[in-house]
């Protein structure tokens, strides 16, 4: 054996659909990270900028789990099974903040 390295690089072609559709994904998220700044600095502070920006969060992590984690390409089943908790807890978040407000507003 002998210590020399070999170094057998091979390049392949850029796939300029994939590439593309990252761009694609990326600029959706930027989109709506700019729409989150919109809200952040014309609305008043409360349950409703809250919600707002847990949808659109919400919104931000499908495009990144759908696209860079291949979870658009599962069986319907995988998606639904992860989807449906998944609104149960944002109702759930949400839900708990209109009751807290509301308990704070009684109590103080």
């Amino acid at each position: 054996m002998s210590n020399e390295e070999t170094n057998n690089v091979q390049v392949i072609p850029e796939d300029k659909e994939k590439t593309k559709k990252i761009w694609r994904v990326a600029g959706i998220l930027a989109v709506v990270t700019i729409i989150e700044f919109i809200f952040a600095f014309t609305m008043e502070r409360g349950i409703l900028l809250v919600s707002i920006f847990l949808g659109l969060t919400v919104v931000k992590a499908f495009y990144i789990v759908a696209e860079f984690m291949h979870l658009k390409h599962e069986q319907k089943t995988l998606i639904w099974s992860i989807i449906g908790p998944l609104v149960l807890i944002v109702w759930l978040i949400i839900a708990l903040m209109f009751e807290g407000s509301a308990i704070f507003d009684v109590r103080y």
